[in-house]
């Protein structure tokens, strides 16, 4: 493989895709997709769709199969880390039957709670090889646009965190990802505000805003159907004390 290209290709919407992005996809020759199982096979769909309205020269696309890991293990951080090798593997035998440059669009922005340049860097370690990172929309910035909101409130910070550190922080102005226990129905008090998105950038989108003691129910109901509907969902929000 002579050229690796990680291209972030925005939170859903295809019209997310950046010009930078569309030049970095018609110099691949190989994309490699990481497929995550019959549920998800839209994100793989989407990812299709993209090449073939912006890609305009011949390319083939590999579809691997993401090693499998325990969801809720008690020793979170040894679990991922060895599913990262794993990956790192499964990466690592596909670019050595590449001839010419590879790509992997990644979902958001490949700097964002996304494992892609960890598992590259462990490929690196065996085999050496020149890539370059292109930046994609966030899903942050996506629930920021969709809500109307500016997330930062004059002179303040604004934390990102996930769902399993929500308990430990304390809420001033947080975005919250990759919850996928309802965490934000544990904030204390009645003075936090919620936007809430899923599926952001997708067809079948979905926003919530509200007070969070106000809307809190809803946002559950609602996240619990999507998933059992479309058998996965993704979602972001923004919490924000008054």
């Amino acid at each position: 493989m002579e050229k690796l290209w990680v291209i972030g290709i925005g939170a859903g919407d295809p019209d997310q895709v950046t010009v930078q992005a569309i030049k970095a996809m018609n110099q691949v020759d190989v994309f490699v997709v990481i497929g995550k199982g019959a549920e998800k096979q839209e994100l793989v769909d989407l990812r299709t769709a993209i090449l073939a309205e912006h890609v305009e020269r011949p390319y083939r696309v590999v579809e691997v199969a993401d090693p499998p890991r325990e969801r809720r293990p008690d020793d979170y951080g040894s679990t991922v880390d060895d599913w990262h090798d794993r990956r790192a593997e499964v990466l690592g035998r596909v670019f050595d039957d590449i001839t010419g440059t590879a790509g992997i669009l990644v979902w958001g922005d490949p700097s964002l709670y996304d494992s892609t340049l960890r598992i590259v860097e462990r490929v690196r370690e065996k085999a050496q090889f020149d890539y370059e990172v292109v930046p994609g929309i966030t899903s942050i910035q996506a629930l920021a646009a969709r809500h109307r909101i500016v997330l930062n409130r004059i002179g303040e910070p604004v934390r990102i965190t996930t769902g399993r550190r929500l308990h430990d922080e304390t809420v001033t102005n947080a975005v919250v990802m990759l919850d996928g226990d309802c965490a934000f129905t544990e904030v204390p008090g009645d003075d936090v505000d919620i936007w809430w998105g899923a599926y952001l950038g997708m067809p079948d989108e979905v926003l919530v805003s509200g007070s969070l003691r106000d809307v809190e129910g809803d946002i559950q109901q609602v996240r619990s159907e999507l998933r059992d509907r479309k058998g996965w969902i993704m979602d972001t929000y923004l919490l924000r004390r008054r």
